[in-house]
């Protein structure tokens, strides 16, 4: 061996443990904490006076019925992460599975005029329409995303003759509750209002939402006409906020109840108890800690406003999320069937996953999904 090559292999040894160390640190920031059990609680369907039936699916026993893509989509892996109370290691936010680059038929709309942020992106499907309507909230613990971060499903959406709306709502530092909620349905009155220049079937919206989102999709399907949420000074007073059907995947429901909820399992462990803390997402949404926010966090609940004319539902959650308690899942899915009936509320427990992944935009649940949504908007 030369003189020289010893140095030469010793440099790269140590770049090369360097490089270990740092993928070993990242790996160890973006991911879920691994549960060590499931609660039997979380994935209860029995009967019972306080637990109404509701209808439960296996994704593992679906087949597939989505067609092939009609808009051209690039898909890569991305690594799938959490979003802790807080906020997002290092200020990035995580995507929930693939992401899907689709480019929107009419980009950056504006629904509203009182925040920049108050902007919107159609996709549209080949034909002539008009187009059953989906419209989605992104991720982000209400403090970050965008309408653009994960278009995972929407190529399948798509093919299935369905419009996107993807909206961007006010985060929650620029705005608390419940300026959100106030977005949101703005964005369906804009859209309802002008449904015939978007080639829209204003009779056929869907709201769908993810974490966050969850939370604002499930909030817009059962507070329909509450004026409290309404927002009207933000445009098109006169027009519904009210959608068709409710897509919510693992939402946060009742706020006041995660802590709690997490405390009762052993799955996730003390870091997973930290929503009623003052820099949770929930706390900053709020404006302060949920523990002395109790009547916003009530407000913020779609569990509150819940009435027999509310929209059907399907709710899908992973067993192992350690961000959002499962059993809000159950929570929800319990209070819609004891009042607007089981046969509107699906609730689906992908076993395994976290707070969302991939698991979620596999072709067998994407096809629960548009079978549920064909059945009330076609």
């Amino acid at each position: 061996m030369s003189k020289f090559s010893r140095p030469r292999n010793l440099v790269r040894l140590a770049t090369l443990m360097v490089i270990i160390g740092l993928l070993a640190v990242g790996l160890a920031a973006c991911g879920n904490p691994t549960p060590t059990s499931v609660p039997a609680t979380t994935v209860s369907s029995t009967t019972t006076a306080s637990n109404p039936p509701v209808t439960t699916t296996a994704v593992t026993t679906a087949a597939s019925t989505t067609n092939a893509a009609t808009t051209a989509v690039s898909a890569t892996t991305t690594a799938i992460g959490v979003l802790p109370a807080g906020g997002p290691p290092n200020g990035v936010l995580p995507q929930m599975g693939s992401t899907i680059s689709i480019n929107p038929t009419f980009k950056d709309l504006a629904y509203a005029s009182v925040s920049a942020t108050e902007k919107l992106d159609i996709y549209l499907p080949s034909g002539n329409g008009p187009f059953p309507l989906v419209v989605f909230f992104h991720p982000g613990g209400f403090m970050m995303g965008d309408k653009a971060m994960d278009q995972s499903g929407f190529d399948t959406l798509l093919s299935n003759g369905y419009a996107i709306a993807s909206v961007n709502y006010r985060l929650s530092a620029e705005a608390k509750f419940p300026a959100q909620i106030y977005d949101a349905k703005a964005a369906i009155r804009f859209l309802r209002a002008n449904a015939t220049g978007y080639k829209i079937d204003a009779d056929h919206i869907a709201a769908w939402g993810a974490s966050a989102g969850g939370n604002l999709a499930a909030l817009v399907g059962t507070s329909g006409g509450v004026a409290d949420l309404e927002g009207t000074t933000l445009g098109n007073a006169e027009v519904s906020s009210k959608v068709q059907a409710v897509v919510d995947w693992f939402g946060p429901i009742d706020f006041l109840q995660m802590d709690t909820q997490f405390a009762q399992t052993t799955s996730c462990g003390v870091s997973a108890q930290t929503h009623s803390t003052a820099n949770s997402p929930e706390s900053q949404l709020l404006g302060g800690a949920v523990s002395q926010k109790a009547d916003l966090a009530k407000a913020a609940s779609p569990i509150t406003y819940i009435t027999s004319d509310d929209a059907p539902f399907f709710i899908e959650h992973g067993t192992a999320d350690c961000n959002i308690p499962p059993v809000q899942g159950q929570e929800l899915a319990n209070a819609l069937s004891s009042v607007i009936g089981a046969n509107k509320v699906t609730l689906k427990y992908i076993e395994g996953a976290g707070h969302g992944g991939p698991q979620f935009f596999t072709s067998e649940n994407m096809s629960l999904v548009i079978q549920f949504l064909d059945k009330y908007m076609k």
